[in-house]
């Protein structure tokens, strides 16, 4: 078994509940809050600059130029790539990119991105790796579920570019590499390690379902 299928059948239901999810289900059949998703994708956007900081704290601790380049990719890809969306949505909506960057902190937004950045610091290059994955990876796994079953409603979705972002070929490519990077980096790992792994990344697995609870809170 792959060190990533344990690791998903460690936390298989908590993914489960994502498909699940009343924010996920609301914007993939279109009937989602618009004012909702807005707060969202400005959470979304300030976890995404504390993400990338992660992803700087992997290119100081890695061991090979290899590496080096593989958290570099990620930073610049996370703040270049992925946050296009967020901002094409969020301008489109009369929001200044500058004044989303000082705004106040959501405390799932909070909490997850804390974790994160104190396992960067004080972890090693496996554990970083393993933090930062179930974001990446849940999010193409929710997207090409999305685009899966609900491909006959995307026609006129307002969240249209949302699903197809997360479900891209392009973001299902970065999500298998840092799958390959993961089995590759952990495949002699002895118990206690396995153990602390599966730990960070069922903890992160929980933010992740914090951080959808917060968003379809009325806030």
């Amino acid at each position: 078994m792959k060190f990533t299928d344990y690791l998903y059948s460690s936390s298989k239901e908590i993914w489960e509940g994502y498909k699940k999810h009343p924010f996920i289900c609301n914007l993939a059949n279109g009937t989602l809050d618009k004012n909702k998703f807005m707060k969202y994708l400005i959470q979304d956007y300030l976890y995404l600059k504390e993400y990338a900081k992660v992803f700087c704290v992997g290119v100081v601790k890695a061991d090979t130029m290899e590496e080096m380049k593989f958290f570099y990719s990620s930073t610049k890809g996370t703040m270049e790539d992925e946050t296009a969306v967020h901002i094409k949505y969020l301008t489109d909506h009369g929001y200044k990119i500058e004044d989303v960057e000082k705004m106040e902190y959501n405390i799932a937004t909070i909490n997850y991105t804390s974790y994160m950045k104190s396992i960067a610091l004080t972890g090693n290059i496996k554990e970083i790796a393993i933090a930062t994955l179930p974001c990446t990876w849940s999010y193409n796994y929710i997207g090409k579920y999305l685009l899966e079953n609900y491909k006959d409603n995307l026609e006129e979705n307002f969240y249209r570019p949302w699903i197809e972002e997360y479900s891209s070929k392009d973001f299902n490519d970065f999500t298998n590499i840092w799958l390959e990077y993961v089995n590759k980096i952990c495949n002699d790992l002895n118990e206690k390690e396995k153990e602390r792994l599966k730990d960070i990344f069922v903890k992160c697995s929980l933010y992740e379902m914090e951080f959808w609870n917060m968003a379809n809170q009325d806030m």
